[in-house]
């Protein structure tokens, strides 16, 4: 099974501890997704939730055609205002590690996050990738990032 990586990189101007606190929310994600893909947080935690290692996170997700999928997902590791990763425990990808690297810099936060994915399914995954998916995740941390600037301001 191949594995791609990929990264990701934003200058983000307001504090380590602003940026921290929205991102280790939870419910904050759906913020920042594209609402073609009707991302939906589907475990009962509230606004004030912060993530801890081990917290489990439910989504119900239409990545590609519309096609409604779960997806389960497991806060790793934390280590407050550094860096936390997400793993895939269910959903659609054959491995989903995701780090969310933050660094405290002259006039706010350079944020970096670095996915780590592959797609099952032997050769039909491997064209899926490089007809389908690469695209999509490329297409969901443009508008990430842009969504992120709308919100805090761009440098």
């Amino acid at each position: 099974m191949k594995t791609y990586e990929r990264r990701w990189e934003q200058f983000i101007p307001i504090s380590l501890n602003e940026a921290w606190d929205f991102f280790s929310s939870p419910l904050n994600l759906e913020k920042i997704t594209p609402s073609s893909m009707k991302f939906i947080v589907t475990s009962p935690y509230t606004p004030d939730t912060k993530m801890y290692p081990g917290m489990v996170i439910t989504y119900k997700v239409s990545p590609l055609f519309g096609i409604k999928l779960n997806w389960m997902t497991e806060i790793t590791h934390v280590q407050d205002k550094v860096y936390f990763v997400d793993e895939q425990r269910f959903g659609p990808y054959a491995l989903w590690h995701h780090q969310h690297h933050f660094k405290e810099v002259d006039g706010g936060v350079q944020m970096t996050d670095i996915l780590n994915y592959a797609i099952g399914y032997g050769p039909a995954g491997l064209i899926a990738n490089r007809v389908l998916v690469k695209n999509k995740i490329e297409e969901i941390f443009n508008y990430r990032t842009k969504a992120i600037e709308k919100m805090f301001g761009k440098a």
